[in-house]
């Protein structure tokens, strides 16, 4: 009995399309969420740094559709995960006027670690998660 519930509960799970049809692929971009969330606002929705607060800072917001061409058709993955973690400071950046969202991320991570303290989890996986679901989406912003 017990099995024909459970196959009668993945029957409806693929009918109603949870399963089997990508559902959750097309509707759950997490890197695009990260992005629209925290980078649109400068660097645009589509990469090309024409947000709404690109003129704010003293550069130029840069255009992330054309990272790997400016470095020779590769995406440097280890650079970029650098500049959003924080831990390469870009002269150009002067002040470091981005934020750095490896901090930001491990702030989230402490909210969360206090609502849920009884569940075991590795704080930096998760800073680690956000960032690589971003710079996911980054790599597919790029210009062919």
């Amino acid at each position: 009995m017990k099995l024909t519930r459970i196959a009668a509960a993945l029957l409806t799970l693929g009918v109603f399309g949870v399963w089997g049809n990508g559902y959750a692929a097309d509707k759950v971009d997490f890197g695009k969420h990260e992005y629209d969330s925290n980078c649109a606002i400068c660097h645009g929705l589509t990469g090309k740094g024409d947000g709404p607060f690109a003129g704010l800072v003293m550069l130029p917001t840069p255009d992330l559709t054309t990272i790997s061409k400016r470095n020779n058709g590769v995406f440097p993955f280890q650079h970029v995960y650098d500049i959003i973690d924080g831990t390469k400071i870009l002269k150009a950046h002067g002040t470091r006027d981005m934020p750095i969202w490896g901090r930001e991320y491990a702030v989230r991570m402490g909210q969360i670690e206090r609502a849920y303290s009884d569940v075991p989890y590795d704080p930096q996986a998760y800073v680690r998660a956000q960032i690589f679901a971003l710079i996911d989406y980054i790599n597919r912003l790029q210009a062919k």
